[in-house]
């Protein structure tokens, strides 16, 4: 709740170089507004150390107004503007509403210039994992539970039919442009106006987690959507490529190795490449006019890790060995570019800088970010033109913890095939290297998503300040070098993330940074699954204590439970012949717990487990109520049978297993600022007293375990 967070602003509308123009968009939330405050300033302003903000939706008004019970009142979600291309007004947006912080929302047209609702304008009634965008000004195309029993829905819970809905007429009234089927992920329709006012419009059928078709045509724009006589192509590119649009270019970021069409020298590339050609030739399956944006190096060291893109430039974020570098690509239309790089050297270990556009409708103008595990965030103005070098400074984070005693630094663990995986360590410049410090590692592992730097005021003052250490694991099933990191932790190969975490946390206590008893583990969500798994595998020896948050723990029923369905891609189908016997059962912590681990046997797939289980460290489960995406039950099933079945010389029991349900929060777990707060409060303490030396304080016939 500080006042002196850095306000990161969205512009919307303008025009470059008017900095008098109230048109840099800020969502804010503090202790006077927890549900939080949409507001705007000018640019001039914003250059002040107290910008002069104007209100434009306050949450915590618009709850009270309405009469919104708690537990249900309305989180932000985020908006989508209409872009009516050149010219635009940039006076409307959909404004996504999530009763409680769930992922069900409902949307309603907000008019920016009144700053209210717009009567009679689109809106839905009822939450649901919905797609709202504007097509023109008077069309919505729209995605949800339509009829409110589920049967427009996936069996994931995303929408499978997309219908064009018109001003004025009621939702009964939309007409389908576009549908899948039930055992796909989701169907999608948008259009949009790229530079120049090119217009694109895509179908897309999200087919599984990574896996679609897509359908592509150039659209009329004064037409509705099922009126406009243009055809859609399929496009004849990969099903797992990420496809994106610069003006008149496509970009493909592959995610396994191709040979494109007509490419000249018929080259195939590797995964994680970036191609770029024009939207035409690719409709019609031409790559002769193929560029390479960026190729990752044969020994596998770099990664491309984000792509930012203004009026001229593509500026590319790449990852090597977990730290970036810039890159900055011109075009010059037709498919042609020039690498216009500035060689700047790779960010210092656990740092990081990121580069967002601000307006590329007509600027190369960007925003430059730059954070650390132990530097604070800074926000500066810059231009792609001179490769950002030229920085306006405007704001930065005041320090949440000194710093000045501790470092950072990076190392490489040999897992158990023999991959060396990076991990970034955080403790004292002087650390006793004796064993006895408090030492908290965090991973996640899974769906292409990298453990990158980023300053954290609770870390420092709830863990590094008592004294504590903190590891970050960058094991394989994430981002941190691409598609082939992630990709060699899929589905049956899922072990290896374990493997991987479990190296780091025997080369933590090899080089003695802490004992066994002192060293914690922490993950949530995938990251809550790798944690079950240190409870239940042979590795849990290696740890004193464990927090699961928001945790898939039973993966023999995760696919019929909420979203999890979508997520089989990732882990497998349980239901499919020899999957769960193949390779899910041995990495679902729940059947873990109750089969191999509690009785002392051992099937096929538990090889390594020793006869008799020497029990799990004491654990920490959060979840919440609202969580509509990993379903609760997960953590409240492993909490009953942590308490009723495993004795407490095994880790059971209400002294070594400890359990908090928030009410609000949804999948983040915490719907303000203040209930993050209290969540995060109960993890630190619960660390430190299990790994510190403290022993958790109470009434022995108290149980502190509650469900």
């Amino acid at each position: 709740d500080a006042k002196d967070k850095i306000p990161y602003v969205c512009r919307i509308g303008g025009t470059t170089g008017d900095e008098s123009a109230s048109c840099w968009y800020n969502f804010w939330q503090d202790a006077e507004h927890t549900r939080g405050l949409w507001r705007r300033t000018s640019l001039s302003s914003f250059r002040m150390s107290n910008p002069d903000w104007e209100d434009v939706l306050d949450l915590d008004q618009l709850n009270s107004d309405e009469g919104i019970a708690d537990g249900e009142q309305y989180v932000w979600h985020g908006y989508n503007v209409l872009d009516e291309g050149v010219g635009g007004r940039w006076d409307r947006a959909l404004v996504f509403l999530s009763p409680g912080g769930t992922d069900a929302q409902v949307a309603r047209e907000f008019d920016l210039l009144s700053k209210s609702f717009v009567p009679d304008g689109f809106r839905t009634e009822t939450a649901a994992k919905c797609d709202l965008g504007f097509r023109r000004r008077d069309e919505v195309l729209i995605g949800t539970d339509f009829a409110g029993d589920g049967t427009t829905l996936t069996d994931s819970g995303y929408p499978r039919v997309v219908k064009s809905w018109l001003r004025g007429t009621p939702l009964e009234m939309a007409r389908t442009v576009f549908e899948v089927g039930k055992e796909d992920l989701a169907a999608s329709q948008y259009a949009y106006f790229d530079r120049g006012g090119v217009a694109h419009e895509f179908q897309l059928r999200q087919i599984s987690f990574y896996k679609s078709e897509q359908w592509y045509r150039v659209p009329d724009m004064t037409k509705a959507a099922p009126d406009d006589p243009a055809p859609f192509t399929k496009l004849d590119i990969p099903d797992d490529v990420t496809l994106g649009t610069f003006g008149t270019e496509a970009t493909l970021e592959l995610r396994s190795e191709w040979a494109p069409p007509h490419a000249a020298g018929g080259r195939t590339y590797p995964a994680g490449t970036l191609l770029s050609a024009p939207m035409k030739d690719v409709v019609n399956g031409d790559w002769s006019q193929c560029t390479v944006l960026f190729e990752p190096a044969a020994d596998g060291s770099n990664s491309l890790s984000g792509v930012s893109a203004t009026r001229n430039y593509m500026v590319l974020q790449v990852c090597e060995h977990v730290r970036t570098k810039l890159a900055f690509h011109r075009h010059l239309g037709e498919g042609k570019w020039v690498d216009e790089t500035h060689d700047t050297g790779l960010a210092p270990a656990g740092e990081d800088v990121t580069v967002s556009a601000i307006w590329p409708d007509d600027s190369d103008e960007c925003w430059v970010s730059t954070s650390g595990f132990l530097q604070p965030s800074t926000l500066a103005k810059a231009s792609d033109a001179d490769g950002a070098r030229l920085r306006e400074n405007l704001k930065a984070l005041p320090p949440r913890f000194d710093s000045s005693k501790h470092a950072c630094t990076q190392h490489f663990a040999t897992s158990k095939d023999g991959v060396r995986v990076p991990y970034f360590l955080l403790g004292p410049k002087d650390i006793a290297l004796d064993g006895t410090n408090p030492t908290l590692l965090d991973g996640y592992g899974g769906f292409e998503i990298a453990l990158t730097p980023a300053y954290s005021g609770s870390v420092g003052v709830g863990w590094l300040e008592r004294g504590g250490v903190k590891a970050i694991a960058n094991i394989r099933g994430g981002g941190e070098y691409g598609p082939r990191w992630h990709q060699a932790a899929l589905r049956e190969r899922r072990h290896k993330a374990y493997e991987d975490f479990e190296a780091v946390a025997r080369d933590l206590i090899h080089r003695g940074v802490c004992l066994p008893q002192k060293l914690g583990c922490i993950g949530g969500s995938n990251g809550g699954l790798l944690i079950g798994n240190m409870l239940t595998r042979e590795g849990r020896s290696l740890f004193g204590a464990a927090v699961c948050q928001v945790p898939l723990l039973d993966m023999k029923r995760y696919h019929k439970l909420l979203a999890g369905a979508s997520w089989m891609e990732e882990y497998g189908d349980p239901d499919a012949p020899g999957v769960w016997e193949g390779h899910l059962r041995s990495i679902s912590p729940y059947q873990r717990l109750r089969g191999p681990c509690f009785d002392g046997t051992a099937d096929g797939k538990c090889k390594g487990e020793s006869a008799s289980w020497a029990g799990c460290p004491r654990v920490l489960f959060t979840t919440s109520t609202k969580d509509d995406r990993v379903h609760p039950g997960h953590a409240r099933k492993m909490v009953k049978a942590l308490l009723d079945e495993v004795p407490a010389t095994l880790g059971g029991g209400w002294r070594n297993v400890f359990y908090w349900e928030n009410i609000e929060g949804g999948h983040g777990g915490a719907a303000d600022n203040k209930q993050r707060a209290h969540m995060w409060a109960l993890t630190y303490d619960f660390l430190w007293q299990s790994l510190g030396g403290c022993d958790i304080k109470g009434d022995e016939d108290t149980p502190k375990s509650k469900l």
